[in-house]
């Protein structure tokens, strides 16, 4: 175990020790405990990619004749049938599904019925891709497994081997009419938390549009790893080039410096250039669906986001799963056992952006 595991994991003990005492051996607040504990110990040691640069990786495609998934590298090429499929732009969902709840394919069969709902057409002029964070080895062979992910879907991980840690991590599903032309993932430097950036690039009229999937680090700790982890992010999204970056996921948004994040780097806020207003209730993506007792501690915050920069305009954003509930009555029973009013599948509620892809590439300053 590396020096920076086994602080991590000295901390996770601490804080399980504490928890345990306080709240009992079986409430949340003991379980974030073990979960850093846990991701600590399945942190790997002699990974192939160096921090903070690319990554590359295969991405997967189903395969009807031989009931598999089918892997395949990125490719320039690609970019050349872009014409052909007369997309505009990119509808963006994006929903972190909590890794430390029990019963993980109880919770993500119905999260990914509930995304299925959301999808357009198969001949829409919008592209759906969706992002992932917290997912865990199980919940990726769960997707793999689901009929309408195999039948319209690129899927970007199969099995853990691209993230730091075996014990949860990001992926992305993309739709298969879009050609995906590079699939790389950033391994950030600044993180306790083995968080990453992954990115893909797809062609859309014969453009480059970087799509980001991340998880930026949680909790409010010192020093801070946010804002150096969407240094990163923007970097990757500003090269020249990219004509269009858009990027999701689990921003962990709880303090004032979390505020700028976006226009520090140069990017823009979906929610906020429709009107959306800070410290409201239609902006908050956690709280509602966290148990009771860390909603009274802190209340709701608007973890979630979409940035955006270059030649993309954002048309509509709303706030998706609501209320979506665990499969099984039982199963139900001990996630309301845990503390929480519901059996939510996730503590979190997800995103979505319809981006329009434009012929300007936007400049904006940093």
């Amino acid at each position: 175990m590396s020096v920076s595991s086994f602080g991590y994991w000295v901390l996770g003990s601490l804080l399980q020790t504490y928890n345990t005492i306080r709240y009992g051996s079986d409430s949340m607040e003991a379980r974030l405990a073990q979960a850093l504990k846990d991701s600590a110990a399945l942190r790997k040691t002699s990974p192939p990619w160096k921090n903070d640069e690319p990554h590359p990786q295969y991405y997967y495609t189903f395969d009807p004749a031989t009931s598999s998934w089918t892997g395949k590298n990125p490719s320039d090429d690609a970019s050349q049938a872009a014409d052909s499929s007369g997309i505009s732009g990119i509808v963006l969902y994006s929903w972190n599904i909590d890794f430390m709840l029990p019963f993980a394919e109880a919770r993500m069969k119905p999260a990914l019925a509930h995304l299925d709902s959301l999808l357009p057409s198969s001949s829409s002029t919008l592209a759906p891709v969706i992002f992932i964070q917290e997912c865990t080895p199980s919940d990726l062979a769960t997707i793999a497994a689901t009929p309408w992910v195999r039948e319209r879907f690129h899927l970007t991980d199969l099995d853990p081997t691209n993230w730091a840690t075996g014990h949860y991590g990001t992926v992305t599903l993309v739709d298969s009419r879009l050609p995906i032309t590079a699939a790389f993932r950033v391994h950030y430097s600044q993180t306790r938390m083995d968080r990453d950036a992954f990115f893909v690039d797809v062609s859309v009229r014969g453009k480059t549009v970087r799509l980001c999937n991340t998880h930026l680090e949680s909790l409010a700790l010192d020093p801070p790893f946010r804002p150096p982890q969407m240094q990163l992010v923007a970097r990757f999204l500003r090269e020249d080039k990219v004509h269009a970056g858009l990027a999701a996921g689990d921003f962990n948004a709880i303090q004032p410096f979390d505020r700028t994040l976006h226009s520090d780097n140069g990017l823009r806020d979906a929610f906020l250039e429709l009107g959306g207003e800070e410290d409201t209730e239609e902006g908050y993506t956690w709280g509602q669906q966290a148990s009771t007792k860390l909603r009274e501690t802190f209340g709701c915050s608007r973890m979630d986001k979409v940035y955006y920069c270059g030649g993309a305009e954002v048309d509509r954003f709303e706030r998706i799963g609501a209320d979506v509930l665990t499969d099984g009555e039982e199963e139900r029973s001990e996630i309301v056992a845990l503390g929480f009013e519901k059996a939510w599948v996730t503590d979190h509620l997800g995103v979505k952006a319809e981006m329009r892809i434009v012929d300007e590439k936007i400049a904006t300053r940093l």
